[in-house]
């Protein structure tokens, strides 16, 4: 194998196993497609993906995927007996089968599997979901796609997302240093007293009649008359001999 082309496959799947969490033995998951352009162009199946890799690498089929093949009959009578070499992952679908590419869908949703494939629609359906891998022959030579577009655009928007993250936590450690921000620390030691209810804002409550009467009327101030002396009219005394006078007229 040309250096370029491991340099290829090898970026792949460091991309993947940093980005998406493959790990080594890297599980290949192939389908009844694959076996078949690998008979067509004579090629050993383990033995050229092991090679390709550079790496161990575990090579998986399902239930379902060899009940598809044996119902097409005679014209993939060859790729069963290959696809049935390999050994068969439980893929929850015993007793009532799917599709092969309904199947292996289901089993990429929560694992790492690198799919194995020359099925057109099933590769265009898992280019759309982000942190699937694909594998496929061209002609003798095997392929590790590169990363999809939906792949790349999460994992650019995962990288922001930390970046944002992390200069939130730098703009609050800067923060702690100039003692702009208290620490949980400081909360435990200078715990803040927990107030009690308020009397309510006397300006907000409504005044009651009484207080409304008592401000309309006007006061009427009593005037202590205790020191207020009545002036006495004085009487004069008429002589006895003006009386008598009077009374002969």
């Amino acid at each position: 194998m040309k250096i370029s082309r491991f340099k290829k496959s090898h970026k792949t799947l460091v991309y993947f196993a940093s980005n998406f969490e493959y790990r080594e033995p890297y599980q290949v998951l192939i389908d009844a497609t694959f076996c078949q352009a690998a008979l067509q162009h004579q090629i050993g199946i383990e033995e050229q993906i092991r090679k390709y890799f550079q790496c161990p690498a575990k090579l998986l089929t399902t239930q379902c995927v060899i009940l598809e093949a044996e119902s097409l009959g005679a014209p993939l009578t060859g790729a069963t007996s290959i696809v049935k070499k390999f050994h068969v992952h439980k893929c929850g679908h015993e007793g009532k089968p799917v599709p092969a590419a309904e199947c292996i869908k289901s089993m990429t949703k929560d694992n790492r599997y690198i799919v194995a494939s020359q099925d057109r629609l099933l590769q265009e359906s898992l280019r759309k979901v982000p942190g699937r891998c694909l594998l496929y022959l061209h002609k003798a030579t095997p392929v590790l796609e590169a990363p999809s577009k939906a792949s790349r655009k999460w994992v650019q928007k995962r990288a922001k997302n930390l970046m944002l993250g992390k200069q939130v936590e730098k703009i609050d450690f800067m923060k702690e240093q100039q003692g702009l921000k208290t620490t949980e620390v400081t909360k435990k030691v200078n715990p803040r007293k927990s107030k009690g209810p308020k009397n309510p804002n006397p300006l907000s409550c409504k005044k009651s009649k009484k207080d409304r009467t008592q401000q309309t009327k006007p006061q009427i101030h009593k005037v202590d008359q205790t020191g207020i002396t009545k002036a006495k009219r004085k009487r004069k005394k008429i002589p006895a001999h003006v009386k008598a006078a009077l009374s002969k007229d």
